[in-house]
């Protein structure tokens, strides 16, 4: 586990940009699984504001971890939130585009998504193997649509399961454990101060941690990147690079 933490929510967007293009750089083509939130949509803005021309966009492949069971056009759904932020500023094929539909039925959209996985990314240790798995955390320590109180479905022998919001009874997809704990690179963008207890108990393992999912994100490869802002690592006690 790899823990940065700069000063604020811009510079996190800024790092994290550079450390995405030095990766996708490498890996041709790149498969990388997108977060909703408040986080990555600061680091879509940058990214596409500032990085757009150091980005090979016909090499990237777009996936989401999670989305809301929504239309594509509805304020609360992940995949319009990149397109405003992201997509709409970049030249991006369409074909490299790959979103879930949150307008249909969850249980076959979760087996739909869940399969074209299965065709589109390359297969590691019989799983899809993303290059780059993105990933958020809310102040309950859920990640994806994980939560807290649904954590069976992290060990899910699917590569997707339908999730229910504990609060709203919101339904979405996700991905479960297996595959995003089977991508090369797993990172975690958080920040502000909510977030700095479960940051501690999680990256600390601190006793009862693992009532969070998001403890529960260990990558095969043990490549586990976290980049917080100064509010959100404020608690932390551990050496940081």
């Amino acid at each position: 586990m790899e823990v940065k933490v700069y000063q604020n929510k811009v510079k996190v967007a800024e790092e994290f940009s550079k450390y995405l293009i030095e990766k996708s750089t490498i890996q041709q083509p790149f498969h990388v699984a997108l977060s909703g939130g408040s986080t990555p949509k600061i680091v879509f803005d940058v990214l596409a504001d500032e990085f757009s021309n150091d980005v090979d966009w016909s090499s990237i492949h777009l996936y989401w971890g999670d989305e809301r069971c929504v239309a594509p056009d509805d304020e609360e759904s992940n995949y319009r939130m990149t397109v405003e932020h992201l997509i709409s500023k970049v030249t991006i094929p369409e074909g490299n585009i790959h979103r879930i539909k949150g307008e249909d039925n969850p249980k076959s959209e979760a087996k739909r998504y869940g399969s074209l996985l299965d065709k589109q990314l390359p297969q590691k240790l019989g799983l899809p193997q993303f290059d780059m798995v993105i990933l958020g955390m809310g102040d309950d320590g859920h990640t994806a649509s994980i939560f807290p109180h649904e954590l069976n479905l992290w060990d899910s022998p699917d590569n997707c399961e339908v999730a229910i919001h504990p609060e709203s009874g919101q339904r979405r997809v996700s991905l479960t454990g297996r595959v995003i704990n089977n991508a090369k690179t797993v990172v975690f963008l958080v920040t502000g101060e909510s977030k700095a207890e479960k940051i501690k108990s999680i990256v600390e393992r601190e006793e009862g941690c693992l009532e969070y999912p998001a403890s529960h994100v260990s990558p095969k490869t043990k490549d586990l990147v976290w980049f917080l802002d100064a509010a959100a690592a404020k608690q932390l006690t551990l050496n940081q690079s």
